[in-house]
C-alpha cells in the first residue's frame, strides 16, 4: 500500500490485547480516501447483493415453555429485583432461517486473516445471488439489477421523508388550533409523554395520547372499558350494500353468536402498570416418571453388560435413544459434556453391576455401547407408529382429556388458552450452532422449583402428591402463571399465555404500532446519522455507520456473551475478521450471528461508509479485534431512544418491512384468478424481503419440490391429451374440425415417459385399495364385526388390474376409448377446460415457489411486515385470509382481520 496519510494509523497501541482507535478522525485522512473513492454528495441505501444466513450447522428448536414459537428469553433472578416484564411476542428475533434442518459440514468457524483490506471472501461457499427475476426486472446482468434496488429504494425512502414531514406539519397544525390553557401545564413534561391534539390520521380515525405504545389505529372513546362485538369471520367480503329493512337468516344467526373481547378498540395498557385484576389456573403438567428399560436391555461397557441404577439408566437413555441424531453424537463437545454428566452420576449412584453383582467402573466414553438401549427405543416408535388408528385416536383422546384443565386460564374473567403448560422433560441440551454446552444433562424440574403467579383470591392448584411450590406470587404485572430456573445456562422458564391470547396479540398491536410511530421521526434519524457519516469525532461516526447498517440491512445490536454462552454476532460487537472490503464500496459480512446461524451477506454500501469502516479497520487493528470500539449496545440505544421513546434496532427491521410492503401495495393492482393474486401479494413480498435483507440460502430438498411440481402438472397434461383423444372417440369428425395440432400430444411426454407415468397411476391406484382396505377392516374391528378376508382385496384390486389392461390396449391402437356415463362433446370440452385451469394455477404456484427459493416470505409476513397489511390486500382483492395466513397465524393475528378495511394505511 501507498505510504501516504491513508496508511497512519489511528490507534496509539494496544491495551491488554485490545485495540482502541483514537478519539478524533483527522482530515488528512478523510482527504486522502476521498481522492481513492469520491462521495457523489449523497449517502446512498444499501443493497443486498448475496445474501444468506448460511447454515453450515445442525440447529434445534430450545426446548422452551410458554413461548410456543420457540423463543427462549433469559430473565434475571427474582433476587435481583423485579426483571420480569412482558415478553416480546410473536417470531420477532427468530433467525431468517430457523425452520429449515442443515447439515454441518464445516465446524470450524474460525475465519482466515486478511493480508489486505480488499481480500476474497472468508468462505468458498456463497449464498446465490439476487436474481433479477425476483423483483420483476427482466434483465441478467448484476450492474443494472444493483442500479435498479439502489434507485428503487431510495424512492422508498424519499417518500417515507415525505410522510414524516406531513405527520408533523399536521401535528403542528392541529397544535396551533389548541386552547392555549390545555397545554400550559406541560411546559415541564417530556414532549413524548404529553398528549397530542386531536387529529385525522392516515388511517382516517382521531389519533390520542402519544407515548411509546400509545396505538396509532382505530380506538373507541375511553369511557368504555371492555367493548363486545359480534364475532366475524375471518374470511373477507366483498363491501355490500346498504343494509334493507328486512335482517337475513345470517344477520339473525349472528345476533346469537357468542360475543366477543376486542381489546384493540377498548383503552390501551400501557407497560409497567397492572396486567390482570383477577387470575385463575389450575398450574402445570409434569412429565411422566421414568419407567425402567427391561431387564434384558442393557447398556454394555467393555463388553460387559451392566445394570444401572434408576437415575444413571435414565441419563444413558437419554443417549442411547437419539443414536440416529448424528449431529449430535458424532459431535465431540456433545459427547465430552455428555459423558462428564453422566460421570457424575454413575458416581452418586455407584456405577453399574455386571450379572453377578461386582461392580462394574465406568471409566471411558469409548467403551460404552448403547445400542442394545437405541434399538429398543427404535422397536418402540415402530410399535407405537403401527398402532391401529382407532389406538392412536383413543390415546389422543385420553391425553387431551387429562391436559384439558391445564389449557386455559381465566384472566379478568376471560377465558384465554395457556400457550405450554407443560414442564420440559429430562433430555440431554442440544443447544444451536456450536453451543458449548450441548450435550450437558437437563435435569427433572420439581415442584419445588417452580413459583406460582395466581390471584390472591384463587384456588392455588395442588402440587403433586407428597411435594410443595417453591412459591406462589400474586404478581399483577406479570403476565407469566408458572416460572422455573432450568440448570444448564441458569435461564428462568416461563409458562404464558397462547399466542392468540389478549396479552400476547397486545404485545404484537404494541410492536407494529411503535413500527408506524417511527414514520414521524424517520427523516430527521437518517439525516442525522448520514451527516454524522463525517464526524471528526470517532465515537459519532462509528455511532452513524452502525444505525445505517442497522436501517439498510437489517443487523441487529449484537450484546456482550459469556464465556459459557456461544459466540455470536451483532452490529456493535462485529469483530476484526467478520468483514471483508472490497473496492469501490462492496462490504462482506460473515460471522455467526443468532441462534449460532452463520450470517453471510455481501453488500454494496454508500462510498463514505465504505471508507468509515476501512478507517475503523485500519492498522494496528487484527483479529480479534472490534470495529465499533467506540460504541457499545446500550450507547446506541440510548441515542436512539432520543428520538422515540421504545426505538431499538428491531423497530427499523418491522418498519421498513411494514412501510416498504405499504407502498407497493398502494400502487397494486391485482387482477385474474386467486391464484395469480396470491402470486402478486407474494411478488410484493418477495421484493421485500429482498429490498429488507430478509433472504435465506436455498433449502437442500428445492430442487426435488420443483421437479414433484413438474411432475404432476405433466400428469395434468397427460390427462388433458386422453380427454381430447376421448373427443374424437365420441365424434371421429372432430378432429378435422379442431385441426391435428389441437389433439396432438406434448413433444415432451414422449412413450417412455407416459409408459413410466401409466405404471405410477396404476401402482396409485393400487396403493389407494389397499389403504382403503385396510382402513374398512380396522372400523369392522372396531365395532366387533368380523373382518374382510383377502379374497375381498384381491377382487378389489381387479380394477387397477384392468387400467393397466386399458393403458395396454391404448398404447396399441392408438385410440382412448371415452370414460364416463353418457360422454358427450361438451362434457369432454367442460372437463378440458376445467383441467387447463389446473395446469395453470399449479404453474403460476410452481413460479411462485421457484421465485421465492431464496427469500425468507414467511419470516418477513409473520413477523416483520405489519399483518394489518396482509388483512388489506385480502380486503381490497377479494382473496381468502385464509390464502396468507394458516389457521395458527389467524388465531395470532385475530385482532388485525378485525380491526382494519380495505382502506386502511400503514
Amino acid at each position: 500500500m501507498s505510504s501516504s496519510d491513508d496508511d497512519t494509523p489511528l490507534v496509539k497501541g494496544r491495551t491488554n490485547g485490545v485495540t482502541k482507535s483514537d478519539e478524533r478522525i483527522p482530515k488528512t485522512i478523510d482527504n486522502a480516501m476521498d481522492k481513492q473513492l469520491p462521495s457523489n454528495g449523497h449517502v446512498e441505501p444499501g443493497v443486498s447483493i448475496r445474501m444468506g444466513p448460511v447454515e453450515d450447522m445442525e440447529v434445534d428448536s430450545p426446548a422452551t415453555n410458554g413461548n410456543v414459537n420457540g423463543k427462549r428469553k433469559a430473565r434475571a433472578s427474582l433476587t435481583n429485583g423485579k426483571t420480569y416484564k412482558e415478553e416480546s411476542s410473536s417470531e420477532e428475533d427468530q433467525p431468517l432461517s430457523k425452520r429449515r434442518r442443515t447439515s454441518q459440514q464445516n465446524k470450524n468457524f474460525k475465519e482466515e486473516s486478511e493480508s489486505e483490506l480488499s481480500d476474497v471472501p472468508l468462505r468458498a461457499r456463497k449464498p446465490p445471488r439476487a436474481t433479477a427475476a425476483q423483483i420483476g426486472d427482466s434483465s441478467d446482468s448484476d450492474t443494472p439489477l444493483n442500479a435498479k434496488l439502489v434507485k428503487e429504494k431510495a424512492s422508498i425512502e424519499k417518500a417515507a421523508e415525505k410522510e414524516a414531514k406531513n405527520i408533523r406539519n399536521k401535528e403542528k397544525a392541529a397544535a396551533k388550533r389548541k386552547p392555549k390553557a390545555e397545554s400550559e401545564s406541560e411546559d415541564d413534561v417530556p414532549l413524548a409523554k404529553k398528549k397530542k391534539p386531536a387529529k385525522k390520521a392516515a388511517n382516517g380515525v382521531k389519533k390520542e395520547e402519544s407515548d411509546s405504545d400509545a396505538p396509532l389505529a382505530k380506538k373507541k372513546a375511553p369511557a368504555k372499558k371492555a367493548i363486545k362485538v359480534k364475532a366475524e369471520s375471518a374470511t373477507p367480503v366483498k363491501k355490500g350494500k346498504v343494509k334493507g329493512k328486512e335482517e337475513t337468516e345470517q344477520d339473525r344467526e349472528a345476533d346469537e353468536e357468542e360475543e366477543e373481547y376486542r381489546w384493540w378498540e377498548a383503552q390501551a395498557v400501557g407497560d409497567g402498570t397492572k396486567k390482570w385484576t383477577t387470575l385463575e389456573h389450575n398450574g402445570v403438567v409434569f412429565p411422566p416418571e421414568y419407567e425402567p428399560l427391561p431387564k434384558h436391555v442393557k447398556l454394555i461397557y467393555d463388553g460387559v453388560p451392566v445394570t444401572l441404577q434408576k437415575d444413571a439408566e435414565e441419563v444413558a437413555t437419554f443417549y442411547g435413544s437419539m443414536l440416529n441424531s448424528t449431529h449430535n453424537v458424532e459431535n465431540p463437545t456433545f459427547n465430552k459434556n455428555f459423558f462428564e454428566d453422566f460421570k457424575a452420576i454413575l458416581d452418586k449412584t455407584g456405577h453399574g453391576k455386571d450379572k453377578n453383582g461386582n461392580t462394574v467402573k465406568i471409566k471411558q466414553f469409548e467403551k460404552c455401547d448403547f445400542k442394545p438401549i437405541f434399538e429398543w427405543f427404535e422397536a418402540e416408535r415402530a410399535k407405537k407408529k403401527a398402532l391401529p388408528a382407532s389406538e392412536k385416536k383413543a390415546l389422543k383422546a385420553e391425553k387431551d382429556a387429562a391436559e384439558a384443565p391445564y389449557m386455559y386460564c381465566t384472566w379478568d374473567g376471560r377465558k384465554q388458552k395457556v400457550g405450554n403448560f407443560r414442564v420440559e422433560p429430562p433430555s440431554l441440551f442440544r443447544g444451536r450452532g456450536e453451543h458449548p454446552k450441548t450435550g450437558r444433562v437437563k435435569k427433572r424440574v420439581m415442584p419445588e422449583q417452580i413459583t406460582i403467579n395466581i390471584g390472591k383470591e384463587a384456588k392455588v392448584p395442588d402440587p403433586p402428591a407428597g411435594h410443595s411450590w417453591k412459591e406462589v406470587k400474586h404478581d399483577q404485572e406479570g403476565t407469566w402463571l408458572a416460572m422455573w430456573q432450568e440448570n444448564i445456562n441458569g435461564a428462568y422458564k416461563y409458562v404464558m399465555l397462547a399466542a392468540n391470547s389478549d396479552i400476547k396479540g397486545q404485545s404484537d398491536f404494541k410492536k407494529f404500532e411503535k413500527a408506524r410511530e417511527l414514520k414521524k421521526h424517520i427523516d430527521r434519524i437518517r439525516k442525522d446519522y448520514q451527516r454524522e457519516l463525517k464526524s471528526e469525532k470517532m465515537a459519532d461516526r462509528q455511532r452513524a455507520t452502525a444505525i445505517y447498517l442497522i436501517d439498510q440491512f437489517a443487523l441487529r445490536a449484537g450484546n456482550e456473551k459469556g464465556e459459557d454462552e456461544a459466540e455470536t454476532v451483532g452490529c456493535c460487537s462485529l469483530k476484526y475478521q467478520h468483514i471483508t472490503l472490497k473496492p469501490p464500496n462492496y462490504v462482506i459480512f460473515d460471522f455467526l450471528g443468532k441462534d449460532s446461524i452463520r450470517f453471510y451477506d455481501e453488500v454494496q454500501v454508500d462510498p463514505q461508509v465504505f471508507k468509515n469502516l476501512k478507517i475503523f479497520k485500519k492498522a494496528p487493528k487484527a483479529e480479534g479485534d472490534d470495529i465499533f470500539d467506540r460504541l457499545t449496545t446500550s450507547a446506541l440505544n440510548k441515542h436512539l431512544t432520543s428520538y422515540m421513546p421504545g426505538l431499538t434496532a428491531k423497530v427499523f427491521r418491522t418498519y421498513n418491512a411494514s412501510w416498504t410492503m405499504a407502498r407497493l401495495l398502494k400502487d397494486m393492482k391485482a387482477t385474474g384468478t386467486i391464484a395469480e393474486k396470491v402470486k402478486a401479494y407474494n411478488d410484493a413480498n418477495r421484493e421485500v424481503a429482498i429490498l429488507c435483507n430478509h433472504k435465506r440460502t436455498v433449502a437442500a430438498g428445492h430442487a426435488g419440490s420443483i421437479e414433484k411440481m413438474q411432475e404432476k402438472i405433466n400428469g395434468l397434461r397427460y390427462q388433458l391429451w386422453r380427454t381430447k383423444q376421448m373427443m374424437i372417440d365420441v365424434d371421429p369428425k372432430i378432429k378435422k374440425k379442431k385441426g391435428a395440432d389441437y389433439f396432438a400430444r406434448p413433444e415432451d411426454l414422449t412413450d417412455e415417459w407416459v409408459k413410466q407415468h401409466q405404471e405410477s397411476l396404476v401402482e396409485e391406484q393400487r396403493q389407494k385399495i389397499q389403504k382403503k382396505f385396510e382402513k374398512d377392516n380396522e372400523k369392522l374391528k372396531a365395532d366387533g364385526e368380523k373382518e374382510m378376508k383377502a379374497k375381498e382385496l384381491d377382487e378389489r384390486l381387479e380394477v387397477a388390474e384392468d387400467l393397466a389392461k386399458k393403458f395396454k390396449k391404448e398404447n396399441k391402437t392408438g385410440k382412448v376409448e371415452a370414460e364416463g356415463k353418457g360422454p358427450t362433446i361438451d362434457k369432454l370440452e367442460t372437463q378440458v377446460d376445467k383441467l387447463n385451469q389446473r395446469i395453470e394455477t399449479m404453474r403460476v404456484q410452481m413460479e411462485d415457489k421457484e421465485g421465492n427459493k431464496e427469500v425468507a416470505l414467511g419470516t418477513s409476513k409473520i413477523n416483520y411486515i405489519d399483518p394489518r397489511l396482509t388483512v388489506v390486500f385480502s380486503k381490497k382483492f377479494d382473496v381468502p385470509i385464509e390464502r396468507f395466513f394458516s389457521k395458527t397465524l389467524r388465531e395470532k393475528f385475530d385482532w388485525a382481520i378485525k380491526s382494519v378495511d380495505e382502506d386502511w394505511e400503514f
